[in-house]
């Protein structure tokens, strides 16, 4: 999982730049709407959205955002958006799963393509790189929150699978379905909780390097800049101080 505490770093330092973007409140607020329809507005019932509420408030989103993101939830306009992850190959053959939420899929397939297509990879079909992921609750805590040592008691008593090294950050792994009750647990003990939320983590990393390296980053951010496009994850591994 190397590769995935990598991206982890590089998005983490990117959301910080771009916090004040509206692009991002933009992407928050289509998480907020969608999980508030499928789970209800209440947030002590709803992990899915307390979690996408607490995202908010990290990137310092107002309280009228918020609300009229869950007000919308009840709208016709929310029934319109809908779920939908492409797959694909990037440059040096790095598969890429992309995960968005749209109104018009007719509008979003064919611009997803074409960022494949014009970063030198391809939009597969269904199921083509899916298989190479596991789906796991990912949740980062400070560094500074606990050491190495007491971390293991805590991920123990927590109810966590794993963790890794994430920059400043401590990554831990749990089953999907265990991600709001681990965080829920790690909150009860204090610990402060930086983000929780589910993460698609490759099963095998392919390193790459140079050329190639630069050219994934960029397709990268050029799916991210998408304003549909909510996470997007893949199978790169690489040394992290060519980038610095």
């Amino acid at each position: 999982m190397a590769g995935h505490s990598k991206w982890a770093n590089i998005q983490h330092r990117k959301s910080r730049q771009d916090a004040k973007r509206a692009k991002v409140f933009t992407k928050l607020a289509k998480e907020i709407t969608v999980a508030a329809r499928m789970g209800g507005p209440d947030v002590d019932a709803n992990p899915r959205l307390r979690a996408a509420i607490v995202a908010a408030r990290k990137i310092s989103m107002p309280n009228d955002n918020i609300k009229r993101a869950i007000d919308k939830s009840t709208g016709a306009d929310a029934g319109q958006l809908e779920e939908i992850t492409y797959e694909g190959y990037g440059p040096g053959g790095v598969a890429f799963l992309v995960e968005c939420m749209t109104d018009n899929r007719n509008r979003t397939a064919p611009e997803i393509r074409s960022t494949f297509s014009k970063a030198g990879g391809n939009m597969g079909e269904a199921g083509s790189v899916a298989w190479q992921f596991d789906k796991k609750g990912y949740i980062q805590i400070p560094k500074s929150s606990q050491s190495e040592e007491d971390l293991t008691e805590t991920l123990l008593e927590a109810g966590a699978d794993d963790y890794e090294e994430a920059g400043e950050f401590w990554g831990i792994l749990t089953a999907p379905e265990e991600l709001h009750a681990v965080r829920e647990q790690l909150e009860g003990m204090k610990i402060e909780v930086e983000s929780a939320k589910w993460e698609m983590i490759p099963k095998t990393e392919m390193t790459i390097e140079g050329e190639t390296l630069e050219k994934v980053i960029k397709l990268m951010e050029k799916l991210e800049d998408n304003d549909d496009v909510q996470n997007v994850w893949n199978n790169a591994d690489f040394d992290e101080s060519a980038l610095s």
